[in-house]
């Protein structure tokens, strides 16, 4: 019975891995599209990129993923989540922008 139990599991993390790779894809295509890319959806193909990363040495069979997997390049990414998490750097929400107010009294 364990054995049919990590057999599934086994396959699920496969599974979930080709899955993954597929949307950091398809994320990757969004950038080249658009000439750069608001830093939302380069937070969130990060995030697949990382999540990639995490799975990767659990499936011998698998290849590896086609970009950085370092320790290093995992470092930039938490530093990027940081700044989205925060709202700071790229990812800053712009100040209402300022208006003059003359005289609240209305007109007699």
């Amino acid at each position: 019975m364990d054995d049919a139990i990590e057999a599934a599991r086994a396959h699920q993390r496969a599974t979930v891995y080709e899955e993954l790779v597929d949307i950091a894809t398809r994320l990757q295509l969004i950038v080249r599209l658009k000439n750069g890319v608001d830093p939302h959806v380069g937070s969130a193909l990060h995030a697949v990129r990382f999540a990639v990363t995490m799975l990767w040495p659990t499936l011998p069979e698998s290849s590896p993923p086609g970009y950085r997997h370092d320790s290093e390049d995992l470092l930039a990414l938490a530093a990027q989540w940081r700044e989205a998490a925060l709202e700071i750097g790229e990812f800053a929400v712009e100040p209402p922008a300022l208006r003059l107010v003359g005289d609240t009294t209305p007109p007699a």
